[in-house]
């Protein structure tokens, strides 16, 4: 465990270190984010972040390459390096989209190129626990793997909206899915596990740039960051999940992440819902799936009445719920986890819709305030007309 939270610190070092160059590096090129009518910031910004992440990545994996723990992963297999050079390749097109705002159908060619790279390389997911272990083919491993790491790293694209949003989403996902996958490498020979290692050196990166871009941000990761970061996660997924047989596993053990197309969705919850919600109400609207709007879910808390810091808060809440929920069954009874899950639901929705129940609460007392002077009023019109029709004259004879 040490040498995981060392690789993790240089990970988060380099990239704390290096950032302030790339900083310096975007303004240079003219990767700065201009104002948008769907932005929250009111400043032009740098981005390109993700430049920053990659080179703290990459330093961590090559240290690990070199130290006793670890070496042995790299030993025979060249499927960290291809993650490597993949994420390389993402981190490319993501800067060519942070200078040039390319068009999303040539941006989401290059991601799915790149994907179909990966999985070609190497990295597939081998085997679908639904019930018994089905093997499926080659063809199909490469294209359920490429559409996998396809939609994550769009996923995280969506969500990334807000100073520190998507980086600490990620960073809890990843140390969600560290502590599981730690957990099963304890039952190998040796406790070393490359999915383990890809989420601290993620973490790491996460944690480093979050110290630059806590609002107000000195930088954004751009698409370069966002698509990095959604490529990252799913590789450590795929690299475990995608090759473990159920019937090697403890159900207990297994019963958190049944399935390695259910991992992501777990740990990157919200970003998949922000996706999904986006994808259908733009194709409702006639839209493409990639038309922006101020619809997300950081835009609808804010519109409730959050800070930015706030909003971005109570999303790192919910996400570590979903995320952590998942794999508390591995210490707690499932019974003890529910009602734990259900208090936090309740206190967590509490404080989404807090500044909305604090301001709307007062208006709706003074509605029914005036509804009720309003209504007694009429009231009252109506007895003292009952009292005139009374009192009207009289026919005398």
């Amino acid at each position: 465990m040490r040498i995981y939270l060392l690789i993790a610190a240089i990970a988060g070092g380099v990239t704390w270190l290096i950032t302030p160059l790339i900083r310096h590096i975007a303004i240079h090129i003219g990767a700065v984010g201009e104002v948008r009518a769907r932005d929250v910031h009111t400043v032009p910004t740098p981005r390109m972040g993700g430049l920053g992440m990659l080179i703290g990545f990459a330093f961590a994996i090559i240290y690990a390459s070199r130290i006793p723990f670890t070496a042995g992963l790299f030993e025979g297999n060249n499927q960290e390096w291809v993650i490597l050079i993949g994420a390389v390749l993402i981190c490319l097109i993501g800067m060519a989209d942070d200078l040039w705002d390319l068009d999303w159908m040539l941006k989401m060619s290059g991601q799915l190129l790149t994907s179909v790279f990966v999985a070609w390389g190497g990295l597939q997911i081998i085997s679908l626990p639904l019930g018994s272990l089905i093997t499926a083919s080659p063809s199909l491993s490469i294209a359920i793997t490429a559409i996998l790491i396809v939609a994550s790293i769009n996923a995280v694209n969506f969500v990334d909206g807000l100073d520190g949003l998507a980086s600490g989403i990620v960073a809890i996902g990843g140390i969600a899915f560290a502590i599981y996958s730690y957990i099963i490498a304890r039952n190998s020979p040796s406790y070393a596990s490359m999915a383990t290692l890809i989420d601290v050196a993620m973490v790491g990166i996460c944690v480093g740039f979050i110290l630059h871009n806590w609002h107000p941000a000195k930088l954004f990761m751009g698409d370069s960051g966002s698509m990095l970061l959604g490529y990252l996660i799913t590789c450590a997924s795929i690299v475990m999940t995608g090759r473990l047989d159920p019937a090697s596993i403890h159900a207990s053990i297994y019963l958190p992440v049944f399935m390695p197309i259910l991992l992501p969705i777990l740990v990157l919850f919200l970003p998949v819902l922000d996706m999904c919600l986006a994808i259908v109400r733009r194709l409702s609207h006639g839209q493409s799936p990639m038309h922006p709007d101020r619809m997300h879910l950081h835009h609808r808390m804010l519109r409730i009445g959050h800070s930015v810091q706030g909003a971005v808060l109570i999303l790192w809440g919910w996400a570590a719920l979903i995320a952590f929920g998942s794999i508390m069954i591995l210490f707690f009874r499932a019974s003890h986890v529910l009602i734990g899950f259900c208090i936090a639901v309740v206190l967590l929705t509490v404080a989404t819709m807090y500044p909305y129940l604090k301001r709307r609460l007062p208006e709706i007392a003074q509605e029914n305030m005036t509804y009720k002077a309003a209504r007694r009023k009429a009231q009252h019109a109506s007895a003292q007309e009952t009292v005139t029709d009374n009192e009207g004259p009289r026919e005398h004879k």
